[in-house]
């Protein structure tokens, strides 16, 4: 277990695979059952299914039958980046997906020509931009960790309860991450530490800020390999969430990963560096030293909000409304469109602020007045 204020090292093994579009998550508002089936999940069309043998790989008996095993995982939504954070700092919210896994069929070896079948029903939010097939993220993450077990259920039906509306910067991606590996090594019986498990995740995602807080909960810190500290080594560090409500605002607009990140310049100055670090500095200091009158000028940020803001309408007169109607602190929530405000209060005027600006850029938007989640996935 990853306990609060230590330096954990997730030791060596996977690198980061490239960054997802968080569009392939689990979320979803109507019921949509259906029969998806994949054969031995090699790596030629499956990318994040190659077998490593660097991770702590450990196959189950080969006598374990699977028939009637059911698991049930909840995972929080997350918001990445949070002002100057940018790929490294995320915070848990308390809005969580309920995923339930129950192997129908026998084992099978990883390697048996015959292919499991998975039965998906998605309720909740957003059910419509779900697949509902092998192309799912949470049955990808969960292939994945079955392929690492060496071996795999004939059939799983799997019950997604939606909350995190996909697509919105709020983390759908890492819960469907997160949901599948934490259901795949129950069912399997791979027994994985929480640490194993985070690095699986990171690799997958491509990234630490969303799939370390829906792990592990609370504020979360993630340091990428490098030279500097070793070339295998991801170091996370995970702080209590402050006692602070927090404002979501996502407008009807789609804003895809890839135009976010085409967005980004390839360089960024001296002067911008700087200015960031010192406000991740200051922000780290704000939200975990309770000091939230630090918030306006800790979350501001050079990276990605100036030119992110610009491809959603209303966004930045939305971001000014928050700040004129109390927030403490206001910051893209992840790639967005979401924004995120920060409240002494429940926030419901923020919200309303925020909402009535993107309603005069002619958007529509949905409200969550949240707190931060100091717990992470859970699994029984």
């Amino acid at each position: 277990m990853i306990s609060p204020n230590t330096h954990p090292v997730v030791g060596a093994g996977l690198r980061p695979a490239p960054t997802r579009d968080t569009s392939d998550g689990t979320g979803g508002s109507k019921t949509r059952p259906t029969h998806a089936t994949h054969g031995t999940g090699g790596s030629e069309t499956r990318p994040y299914a190659r077998r490593d043998s660097s991770v702590n790989y450990r196959p189950m008996s080969m006598a374990t039958p699977s028939h009637s095993r059911t698991v049930t995982v909840s995972v929080p939504a997350t918001s990445a980046n949070l002002g100057p954070g940018f790929d490294c700092l995320g915070l848990a919210l308390e809005l969580r997906n309920d995923v339930t896994l129950t192997a129908t069929g026998p084992d099978l070896a990883y390697d048996d020509p015959r292919p499991t079948r998975y039965d998906i029903t998605v309720t909740g939010c957003d059910a419509d931009k779900v697949p509902t097939d092998a192309r799912n993220l949470l049955v990808e993450a969960a292939d994945t960790l079955f392929q690492r077990a060496g071996r795999r259920p004939s059939a799983v039906a799997v019950n997604v309860v939606n909350r995190v509306p996909v697509g919105s910067g709020l983390g759908s991606s890492s819960a469907a991450i997160v949901a599948g590996l934490l259901a795949a090594n129950a069912l399997s019986g791979a027994g994985w530490a929480e640490g194993d498990l985070l690095r699986l995740a990171v690799a997958m995602e491509g990234h630490p800020d969303n799939v370390a807080p829906a792990m592990l909960g609370g504020l979360v810190l993630g340091v990428l390999p490098d030279a500097t500290h070793g070339p295998d080594e991801l170091i996370l560090r995970r702080m209590e969430p402050p006692p602070l409500s927090v404002v979501i605002v996502l407008p009807d607009f789609t804003l895809l990963t890839a135009d976010a990140r085409a967005a980004l310049p390839p360089t960024v100055s001296r002067a911008d560096a700087i200015f960031n670090a010192s406000r991740l500095g200051l922000l780290l200091h704000a939200l975990t030293g309770s000091h939230p009158d630090c918030l306006r000028v800790a979350m501001g940020d050079r990276l990605h909000q100036p030119y992110r803001l610009s491809l959603i309408p209303g966004a930045a007169a939305a971001y000014d409304a928050a700040y004129a109607a109390g927030a403490l602190g206001v910051a893209l929530s992840g790639a967005g469109p979401s924004l995120l405000a920060f409240s002494s209060d429940s926030g419901a005027a923020i919200g309303r602020a925020m909402s009535e600006a993107f309603a005069a850029a002619g958007l529509g938007s949905r409200t969550w007045l949240l707190r931060p989640s100091a717990v992470g996935a859970t699994t029984a």
